[in-house]
């Protein structure tokens, strides 16, 4: 790096650190951050120095900029000074299309695409339906329940397994090691990235010898074509993506919504009224409290500008999908730190922006429809058992969602 004007010098020092208390009172407190700008030097929360980017169209630019990518090379000694490891092959989603460039990125989301496209996206709806009555059957009776744990984690979890033809005694431990693995560089984290990588890893050998009717043995019929389409770190990285991504996201979102509704209950029974409005209301809950509040981290690979602001290689780029949301014009006059299922075509970019797009949208989508509305109708005086600011967040990592949320209502037989 070439020495540093004295502007520059003070533009680098970090401004914030991203504590468990801006993640837990995001709206608020990331709005307060982007008042300074729409791109901050912050100290993330495993103590990594980056440019936060807070702003919407700072946010579509970061995402599509052809000098900013995941090959973390320019980055690698400041990544390793506070152990993290994503990036690093045999690490979870290292290998994915996530964590990927062009001209791999293509090849790998050319393979991925077709399991998520909005046909067969139809097609997995009667099932979701199914999985969905049953968790609130099994919640009737009690009158109370804790959410996440009986309904918002079990549901797309039991659908990425099934889709991925991971047997059912072995699925329970796939949403501990989902959470742990987003969280903080620590060894509780580097344990759990490589318990799910292991795990799949003898998954893909098991169906190797026995294949099924499933994503997995799919991907593994990739990898063994004759061109060699998939390898195999490519194949279990990939896997590794399609757990995390196709459960923690939808966790996520479902909690979130939920949390917006319960401090909301007028919306909550818009939405019991008129059904209808439930597919925009997703849009609109992704809008204003975005499960993946950051996204996969970017590295400078030159020297650059970004919304005005100096980057120099090996700079960490840190885009909040969260905040970034919320900054995004819309087609309304509305108050846009409020909630309003009412919203006409919520424009967000939580499932990213540019050749990153999220593949598996439709499917976080009709899943969120399917199970909010089942939910809403079943239990009609649905409230919280608790504050909305007794709430318990997701202190770190890339993720925002309620650790937990406690309700009762009228049993159901």
């Amino acid at each position: 790096m070439s020495s540093l004007s004295d502007t520059e010098t003070e533009l680098r020092r970090p401004t914030a650190v991203i504590t468990a208390d801006i993640k837990a009172n995001a709206i608020q407190a990331f709005g307060e951050l982007a008042a300074r700008g729409p791109v901050l030097r912050v100290t993330l929360s495993n103590g990594l120095d980056a440019w936060a980017v807070l702003s919407y169209d700072a946010a579509r630019a970061a995402l599509t900029h052809p000098a900013l990518l995941h090959d973390a090379t320019p980055a690698e000694k400041a990544l390793d000074a506070v152990g993290y490891t994503m990036h690093k092959v045999g690490q979870g989603i290292a290998g994915s299309m996530l964590m990927s460039d062009p001209p791999d990125h293509t090849r790998l989301r050319r393979l991925v695409a077709p399991t998520f496209s909005p046909r067969r996206t139809k097609l997995l709806a009667d099932r979701v339906h199914e999985i969905t009555a049953e968790l609130l059957d099994a919640m009737g009776p009690a009158g109370e329940a804790e959410l996440v744990e009986a309904f918002t984690a079990p549901l797309p979890i039991t659908v990425i397994c099934e889709l991925l033809g991971v047997p059912v005694p072995e699925r329970a431990a796939f949403r501990q090691w989902t959470n742990d693995m987003l969280d903080l560089p620590s060894q509780k984290q580097r344990t759990a990235a490589a318990s799910l990588y292991g795990y799949l890893s003898g998954l893909v050998e098991r169906k190797q010898a026995e294949p099924g009717d499933d994503l997995l043995s799919d991907l593994i019929a990739q990898h063994n074509h004759e061109d060699g389409r998939l390898s195999r770190q490519e194949l279990i990285g990939t896997a590794v993506l399609l757990v995390v991504a196709g459960h923690d996201t939808t966790v996520n979102l479902l909690g979130n919504a939920l949390a917006a509704l319960f401090r909301r209950p007028d919306q909550a029974q818009i939405l019991r009224e008129r059904p209808e409005l439930i597919p925009g209301a997703v849009e609109e809950f992704l809008r204003l409290d975005s499960s993946v509040e950051l996204a996969t981290l970017r590295y400078a690979a030159e020297d650059l500008e970004l919304a005005g602001v100096p980057i120099r290689r090996g700079d960490v780029i840190a885009v909040y999908l969260g905040q970034a949301n919320r900054d995004a014009p819309q087609n309304d006059d509305g108050d846009r730190d409020v909630l309003d299922v009412t919203r006409p075509s919520a424009r967000h970019i939580a499932f990213g922006h540019g050749i990153h797009h999220c593949l598996g949208a439709p499917l976080a989508r009709m899943e969120a429809t399917i199970a909010l509305g089942a939910l809403l109708q079943r239990f009609p005086d649905l409230e919280p058992a608790t504050g909305p600011d007794d709430v318990q967040w997701i202190p770190s990592g890339m993720m925002r969602g309620p650790i937990s949320l406690p309700v009762r209502f009228t049993p159901v037989g």
